[in-house]
């Protein structure tokens, strides 16, 4: 899988990486196997990125539950949020986030949708400092926090990023991704389905034959790899439960890029249909 390094250190991380909001919150351990299946997947291709939330119902302890079983727990990157109001109740928050995802360390935690921001953010530099976490962040999901996210992260100097893109929602373009890689943030992409906007529009759709010398055998692929060819673009976190969904995402963090000439080639052919 094609890597990224993390510009505020140097490490380097994989493309494609795994959403878990919606997919990973099950009350039913019966969907376990499945949800193994997807994080082997992504163990075998290469992958590491794993991003939760306390906003995602019981994601978090279904990732602890089912990576505390594999004996590669540990070569995974975890990340989690931070999403409540008040310093108490965000240590309370950040402290139920260890024990669900049966961490001793996490590698990034965010604060999520930039809530209560100033009050959270000097609590994760302490938790930084102590080696608790590796990471900082800031999130958010609509075009319109574009630039708040961009005030944040060039004032605080934060180590990530993470932002709604696809390509039908290019806002981020604009502005937003060299931003980040001007000052030397990473970026991590949610909704790159546009919450499966994208397939109900190219539903019976054929993909065009000048994709094949990139490998895209699918939409999905068609959809990430048009995301990962911007040089500023550090990982992509699709969500999935599937792992025939997962295995087209991960296909997608290898094998050659878009040009910048074909990527508006891309985003052309989709906006026609």
């Amino acid at each position: 899988m094609i890597q990224r390094k993390i510009p505020s250190s140097g490490e380097a991380l994989p493309v494609i990486g795994l959403g878990t909001w919606q997919t990973f919150d099950v009350d039913d351990d019966k969907t376990y196997p499945a949800l193994k299946n997807v994080l082997t997947q992504l163990h075998s291709a290469g992958g590491k990125m794993i991003d939760s939330s306390p906003m995602y119902g019981k994601a978090e302890e279904v990732i602890g539950n089912i990576s505390t079983r594999m004996d590669i727990a540990d070569d995974f990157f975890y990340a989690t949020k931070v999403w409540t109001t008040g310093e108490p109740e965000g240590i309370r928050q950040i402290e139920a986030s260890f024990r669900k995802m049966k961490r001793t360390h996490i590698d990034l935690l965010q604060i999520h949708n930039i809530t209560d921001w100033k009050t959270h953010l000097p609590h994760l530099r302490l938790l930084k400092e102590q080696g608790l976490i590796r990471y900082i962040g800031i999130t958010h999901y609509t075009d319109a926090s574009h630039a708040a996210l961009e005030k944040i992260f060039i004032a605080e100097k934060l180590d990530f990023v993470q932002f709604n893109y696809a390509i039908n929602a290019r806002h981020a373009e604009i502005r937003l991704l060299d931003v980040a890689a001007n000052h030397g943030v990473a970026t991590l992409i949610n909704r790159p389905f546009g919450e499966g906007s994208l397939f109900a529009k190219v539903k019976e759709k054929a993909l065009p034959s000048w994709v094949v010398d990139f490998g895209i055998s699918s939409w999905a692929e068609y959809f990430l790899k048009y995301i990962i060819a911007h040089p500023a673009v550090t990982c992509v976190i699709p969500a999935t439960r599937n792992p025939a969904h997962a295995e087209y995402n991960i296909k997608a963090g290898a094998g050659n890029i878009p040009d910048q000439k074909m990527r508006k080639k891309m985003a052309d052919y989709f906006d026609a249909i």
